[in-house]
């Protein structure tokens, strides 16, 4: 019989790959590790995101961010240019109806992260550009610190909140539950499996840990199997972006 799958996307993304998973005929049971919420004070976002004309690029960091951001922008500054890091985020801001030839992304769907970005677009054209970077309130300073080196002016607009969830009596029950049955977890950020850790590890009990460091992680970036070899994972498949990669990796799976 396959084995379970867990999907641990925030609850706005996880449902369209849940379905995809359950028509491949798998179980599959949502586990959400961050929360998404926006931010208590929305003012900062909605005046930035009426000033959109008065920038060259804006760079998203995630759906998320897009999701957050397009509540606030009643339409696109025509020409305005766009520029993602992974496909979900691009399938994204199609959905919004910009132009797919006003979307820069990396150049491989399969690489999706702020290195192949930046390859993909021409740095010394944003000299004296002004750029605005859409993205939770926290998160790398790659990015922004290769546009400043490029000469940009960069704006960093917080549009949303990330949080691991707190460790309920309910979820400690349920976690312990998922560790005593091998599956198939995918797992889309660093982030988020360091905040699983930190709840097994709250439950004051190695062997919960111990047990789902031999489960198997199915990860869309390099990074997250990083991430997941140094917290001790055993069994970890690097798919590249997109799920389509992850549906292929979970087909491949006995």
């Amino acid at each position: 019989m396959p084995r379970r799958v867990i999907l641990t996307r925030p609850i706005a993304q996880a449902e369209p790959l849940a379905g995809r998973i359950r028509a491949l005929g798998r179980e599959v049971e949502v586990l959400p590790l961050l929360e998404i919420s926006p931010l208590p004070d929305q003012a900062p976002l909605r005046d930035a995101l009426a000033g959109l004309t008065s920038y060259q690029l804006v760079a998203f960091v995630s759906p998320n961010a897009i999701e957050a951001a397009f509540g606030h922008i009643p339409a696109w500054p025509p020409g305005l240019q766009a520029a993602v890091v992974g496909e979900a985020s691009r399938q994204a801001l199609l959905a919004q109806g910009i132009p797919a030839s006003h979307i820069a992304s990396p150049a491989d769907p399969a690489h999706s992260d702020t290195e192949h970005l930046l390859q993909a677009l021409d740095l010394p054209a944003l000299r004296g550009a002004r750029v605005l970077i859409v993205r939770g309130e926290s998160g790398r300073e790659l990015m922004a610190d290769a546009f400043r080196a490029a000469g940009a002016e960069v704006t960093v607009l917080p549009a949303y909140r990330r949080a691991v969830p707190q460790l309920t009596p309910a979820l400690a029950e349920r976690l312990t539950a998922l560790a005593a049955a091998p599956a198939d977890w995918i797992v889309t950020s660093s982030e988020a499996l360091r905040g699983l850790v930190g709840l097994l590890n709250a439950l004051n009990t190695s062997t919960i840990v111990a047990l789902l460091q031999h489960h198997h992680l199915i990860v869309p970036h390099s990074r997250i199997a990083e991430t997941a070899r140094d917290l001790g994972f055993l069994h970890v498949t690097l798919t590249g972006s997109g799920d389509e990669r992850v549906l292929a990796a979970l087909q491949s799976r006995p």
